[in-house]
């Protein structure tokens, strides 16, 4: 068969088993296996497929029939504007994380102007307020969070932490694929643990957040992601109540927490801020909530909270 034959052929069996946009995943899945962007694909549409390459593309076939998703397949996914590698040890970056990254930038940004602002205003005794901003990404996965602040914010130092050595080696991979290797620092971490003594201006998370008992319900594709990247918990809190508990510790004064949380659990999320703060960590700096309401995704759902110490 030649190439649009082959075309036709996957995407008539995708479609066969309901796969959701079939075309599109049968056409990406060929031009992976053939190593052709969709212009080269076009020009040798005609061209004769080998046997290796048509037995290589009916197993890829196969492999999203049973649920793999096929970013696991062609290793690639695009995130705010950038291209990431992703592979079955971390998940796959979704535009509703886009909401948390682009939150985190613009809070940046407006701190940014000020300081500079302020080192015109008052000469060079002010010059300290220029320092490298400190960001902290917590529960990294692939690192596209703080791989795209360092990449679209300039003067800025991002770790990433996460408790999977298999993710950290993903968002290594993904720093040098975005040229900002330099400016990430990598550390295998169950959230604060091996953190140290550090302080941050920022804190950005996007945590497992799903309920244990719901994860057996998401689609084939989901389940096919790492569940240690997915499950938030019996409640799908479990992540949120240590995060708040421990955050203002590696805040610098003035500093962000900001999270990424599940559409049903913005309230409950305030309540344990209320709840640690009221209680437990009354006497110790406090985090402020700085969101009235949850900043909402594109969907319109609640997506995102921001703390301040």
């Amino acid at each position: 068969m030649n190439h649009k034959e082959l075309l036709e052929f996957g995407k008539k069996i995708l479609s066969e088993y309901k796969i959701e946009d079939s075309y599109i995943k049968a056409k990406k899945i060929l031009e992976y296996v053939l190593n052709q962007n969709s212009n080269e694909f076009i020009i040798n549409s005609l061209e004769e497929v080998s046997k290796n390459n048509e037995l290589e593309y009916k197993t890829k076939l196969q492999e999203i029939i049973n649920g793999k998703p096929l970013q696991y397949i062609t290793h690639k996914q695009e995130f705010m504007g950038l291209e990431f590698y992703v592979d079955e040890n971390v998940l796959i970056p979704q535009p509703d994380t886009e909401i948390l990254v682009e939150t985190a930038i613009k809070i940046i940004e407006k701190r940014n102007l000020k300081n500079k602002e302020i080192i015109q205003n008052y000469g060079t005794e002010k010059a300290k307020e220029n320092k490298q901003v400190q960001v902290l990404d917590l529960c990294t996965g692939s690192g596209c969070i703080g791989i795209s602040i360092a990449k679209y914010v300039a003067n800025t130092k991002a770790i990433v932490a996460d408790i999977s050595k298999e993710a950290i080696q993903v968002a290594k991979k993904n720093a040098i694929l975005n040229s900002v290797e330099e400016r990430i620092e990598f550390i295998v971490s169950n959230l604060f643990e091996n953190i140290g003594q550090k302080q941050f201006d920022y804190i950005v998370s996007n945590p497992p957040y799903i309920e244990t008992s719901v994860i057996q319900t998401l689609s084939k594709e989901v389940q096919n992601e790492p569940k240690l990247a997915l499950d938030g918990g019996e409640d799908g809190l479990k992540f949120y109540n240590e995060i708040l508990k421990n955050a203002y510790k590696y805040l610098l004064p003035n500093g962000y927490l900001i999270l990424e949380i599940g559409y049903n659990q913005a309230e409950k999320i305030i309540n344990i801020y209320k709840e640690n703060f009221e209680n437990e960590l009354k006497s110790n700096e406090n985090l402020v909530l700085e969101t009235k309401s949850a900043i909402k995704d594109l969907g319109g759902n609640d997506r995102v909270l921001i703390f301040k110490k």
